[in-house]
């Protein structure tokens, strides 16, 4: 920092040219004055000395690191913290030695891992990442390490054998959860046919001109399982051009959901499709490919299986690989190979670093198109008033077939079935700055993101998204967006906590007075319980209930009188095609529901529960597929009950003002390490359909610090 003499002097009032022995009298001042204000300046602009975390009253890790590499080494102890038992878990997995750690439960996954080529690749990987973002890495992995030394009675003993990790290990569960997960899924795989249920999620981009107060707001609101690899790890990251805030899954080194001061992004997952299964004919002891035979190429690999006595068998595991990728199965004289987009891009932990670190739209943008990141949804908004909306994927460049067409077995004996490069940024479907002023996905088709609509799907290839109904919680959160021409923060929110069903609303026209004139008594009674229903899964909602025991009940392709129509996207499927069969179903899932619970209008939250160690709450919200913005699914309890599983794990709300103003909510809480004060404390806020509020700045985490550890 420079300061003149002349700029000093005028500011203590003296002239350049005053009296000299006056001026030499107030030297002094001037040189403790310089000092100061150098000093003070270094002080706010330069990197800390020390790097250290400070964690929030709700277990949210704030990390402040002197240097980029320190951060992540923090980053690595943090997670260790609040889940180490977890991380080393799903680490082993990653390493394909689940089993020789743990036993027989863990055969399939290993076979899983080892047959796409997992621990070798990720080798690799980690060869191909820049030296500075290796050392990241390498960071990353020490300070996973340096907490189990430090905490040895805190680490569950069965997970210690997976120390100590390496960078290596932090790249193999990347892959593990994106490309052999996310993208191909080995239950679904194994199936041939692939099924749309992939995990979901809410995605908002508000733009200042549908907002209230004139700023851009952005809503985050993935539904994921709540175990396992799924489980979301709330962050804030503060390092040397960094600060930013979000979330990632447990394991993974960098924010994946996040903002900062000027921009944020979310993901949804998308109607995206990056893996076929090949079928090939066989002949020859090999496969027929163009007109001649080729050979397969066979590694073999032992697999290690930890028995009851703690010894350990050998398993012999030979995979065969094709010109499409492994061998998945063989059966009739025909096998089938698996082929999986992305695993010559090793760049996604990178790229989402970037991302965090950018600025402004064109920086954001530019990091986008490296296009590491295989499949997601990108919603996004920043300052400038800018929002967006990518749908974001290595999409196979494929020279036939609709989308549908790639959903089943693909003839694998000819290169016209083989891709083999993907889409460049530019050809992906993209809208930024609409007129409507809004931007929303909800796991549908892009080109629904806003109304009227932007894109159109005949532009696109027609294998890049299905074309098909619009599904009703996409059709309930355009309605909530469109509906209102200035949406507040405060009213963002609530809309987020929104147990409207779209479906109910629907069908009930038809539903109660059909009850009515073909039913029973009992028909009857349902149809007044129905009809006092305020169409809603809140906690004390009565009627719902019955209401999604019948539409469980009920032949959903048969349903509507009037099927969905690409013409009237957002009112459409609608009525009762046989509302005299509809009555005779609603029959008897009424004399089920009355038997289970005692009474027909049995409150929801009395058969929904939130459930997290001694924790269990009354629920709110449903399954998506009823038309619900605020998405719970639920498995069977032995009582008749049933229990949260997944839906709404992660929430943050950001509007960006100056500064920014944010709120968030980690739903089942932000640790798993048995005895943590974080685990399972944020599930009554969600119970009561509450936010907390962000501590974004300094200031903020000290006054709600609850522990501080200094590197």
């Amino acid at each position: 920092m420079f300061i003149s003499k002349i700029k000093l002097l005028g500011f203590i009032g003296l002239k350049p040219h005053g009296n000299k022995h006056y001026i030499l009298r107030v030297l002094p001042f001037l040189f403790a004055l310089i000092f100061v204000l150098v000093v003070g300046n270094q002080s706010l602009s330069s990197s800390p000395k020390t790097t250290e975390i400070l964690w929030d009253t709700y277990g949210v890790p704030h990390i402040y690191g002197k240097d980029n590499q320190s951060a992540f080494q923090a980053f690595g102890w943090a997670q260790m913290q609040s889940h180490g038992n977890l991380l080393l878990h799903l680490y082993g997995q990653a390493r394909g030695r689940a089993a020789e750690y743990w036993g027989e439960k863990y055969l399939e996954s290993d076979r899983w891992v080892q047959t796409m080529g997992v621990p070798e690749r990720s080798h690799s990987w980690y060869l191909a990442q820049s030296p500075k973002f290796r050392r990241y890495l390498d960071a990353f992995a020490s300070g996973i390490n340096a907490y189990a030394e430090k905490h040895k009675d805190l680490i569950a003993d069965e997970v210690e054998v997976v120390l100590p990790v390496k960078g290596e290990d932090v790249l193999a569960h990347q892959m593990r959860v994106l490309n052999f997960t996310f993208i191909a899924n080995p239950e679904e795989v194994a199936g041939v046919s692939k099924q749309q249920s992939k995990p979901g999620s809410n995605g908002w981009a508000i733009a200042p001109s549908h907002s209230e107060n004139g700023h851009a707001m952005l809503l985050a609101n993935p539904h994921l399982p709540w175990s396992d690899l799924f489980l979301w790890y709330e962050a804030h990251i503060t390092a040397p051009g960094i600060n930013a805030y979000g979330a990632t899954l447990v394991g993974i080194p960098v924010l994946a959901i996040a903002f900062n001061d000027n921009l944020g992004w979310t993901h949804t997952v998308n109607t995206y499709d990056g893996w076929d299964n090949y079928e090939l004919k066989l002949a020859d002891g090999g496969y027929r490919f163009d007109g001649q035979v080729r050979a397969f190429k066979t590694k073999t690999r032992s697999l290690k299986v930890k028995q009851k006595d703690g010894t350990l068998r050998s398993q012999k595991l030979v995979v065969e690989s094709s010109i499409h990728g492994p061998v998945i199965s063989r059966k009739d004289g025909k096998a089938v190979a698996l082929r999986v987009v992305g695993l010559d891009q090793p760049g996604v932990l990178q790229q989402w670093w970037d991302m965090a670190r950018s600025q402004n739209l064109t920086q954001f943008q530019a990091v986008l198109q490296r296009l590491q990141l295989p499949m997601f949804t990108v919603m996004y908004a920043d300052r400038e008033g800018h929002i967006m909306h990518l749908f974001n994927g290595q999409v196979p460049i494929r020279q036939q077939g609709n989308f549908e067409y790639w959903q089943g077995l693909i003839p694998g004996d000819t290169s016209k079935t083989l891709w083999s490069k993907t889409h460049p940024y530019q050809d992906l479907p993209r809208v930024i700055d609409p007129k409507s002023g809004w931007l929303q996905n909800t796991n549908d088709p892009p080109w629904t993101t806003t109304f009227p609509q932007v894109l159109n799907p005949d532009n696109y290839p027609p294998y890049m998204a299905p074309r098909g109904p619009m599904e009703f919680r996409s059709q309930r959160t355009v309605q909530m967006l469109a509906e209102d021409d200035k949406i507040s923060f405060d009213e963002m929110v609530s809309y987020k906590h929104s147990t409207r069903m779209e479906l109910a609303d629907r069908l009930l026209d038809d539903l109660i007075p059909a009850a009515r004139k073909y039913g029973s008594e009992l028909a009857r009674r349902s149809a007044d319980v129905l009809s006092a229903w305020d169409r809603q899964t809140n906690a004390d909602s009565r009627g719902a209930v019955l209401f999604a025991a019948w539409v469980d009940t009920i032949d959903f392709d048969s349903l509507f009188s009037k099927p969905w129509s690409e013409d009237s996207p957002l009112t459409t499927p609608d009525g009762l095609a046989n509302p005299e069969s509809a009555v005779t179903t609603l029959l008897t899932v009424a004399a089920k529901v009355e038997k289970t619970y005692g009474n027909l209008d049995v409150a929801w939250g009395d058969v929904f529960r939130l459930q997290s160690g001694d924790v269990d709450l009354p629920a709110n919200g449903g399954d998506g597929g009823l038309g619900i913005f605020r998405v719970l699914n639920f498995v069977p309890l032995p009582d008749g009950r049933f229990k949260s599983v997944s839906g709404d794990s992660y929430v943050a709300a950001i509007e960006f003002s100056q500064p920014v103003k944010a709120m968030a909510l980690t739903s089942y809480g932000n640790a798993t390490q048995p005895g943590s004060a974080s685990a399972g404390d944020q599930l009554k806020l969600f119970a009561r359909k509450q936010l907390r509020q962000v501590w974004f700045s300094h200031q903020d985490v000290l006054s709600h610090l609850a522990e501080r550890k200094v590197f």
